[in-house]
């Protein structure tokens, strides 16, 4: 073989490595909402005036369980099992909308929000990976989650919470690789006295 056509098949071969990262698959998981980020979500709920915003207000925010994916809606006995009345629970201090809605008792209902953006890369080199012997994740994006509790139509109480930053890293090692999971693959056989 002639040193330039070697040199050409070594270039390529360096450069089919250094690109393999590109070849690692990565995914995303969105909820559909209407909001693309916490503080869009945050924004909204914030926008909600107890004593004012109904629930044809809300069904102009996007806020729908009939018609919004994400969005649960929750009766009183739903509501109970946040807040529960027993003996050691006191209504003392609590916000007067939460202790309207109690009160209410079956007039007292909520919707339940639950959304999330998370991307997972996977990152690293590209043959430890595909081998087995060594994984590493990046995930990324952020989670939002949201109460809101009405009596009739009139919205009495908000509440809201998540993770504005999602930052994490999973690593896996397996020192056998492929291997390593193949006792696991192999039939099992009884032995019969």
């Amino acid at each position: 073989m002639r040193p330039t056509r070697f040199a050409t098949l070594a270039l390529a071969a360096g450069a089919l490595l250094l690109g393999c990262a590109d070849l690692l698959p990565r995914a995303r998981t969105e909820v559909a909402s209407p909001w693309h980020s916490f503080e869009d979500a945050k924004l909204a709920i914030e926008g909600i005036v107890p004593s004012r915003t109904t629930s044809a207000d809300l069904r102009g925010m996007g806020i729908d369980p009939y018609t919004s994916p994400n969005v649960q809606l929750l009766s009183y006995s739903d509501i109970l099992l946040r807040f529960p009345m027993n003996g050691s629970f006191s209504h003392d201090g609590l916000d007067h909308g939460l202790h309207e809605c109690l009160e209410a008792g079956k007039a007292c209902t909520g919707y339940s929000i639950s959304v999330r953006e998370l991307k997972r890369d996977r990152t690293g080199s590209f043959w430890p990976d595909a081998l087995g012997f060594r994984r590493v994740v990046d995930v990324s994006g952020w989670t939002f989650n949201a109460l809101i509790l009405m009596i009739g139509d009139r919205v009495v109480y908000t509440l809201y919470g998540g993770q504005p930053i999602v930052r994490e890293q999973e690593v896996s090692r397996q020192p056998l690789g492929p291997v390593q999971d193949i006792g696991g693959a192999l039939p099992v056989q009884k032995l019969v006295p």
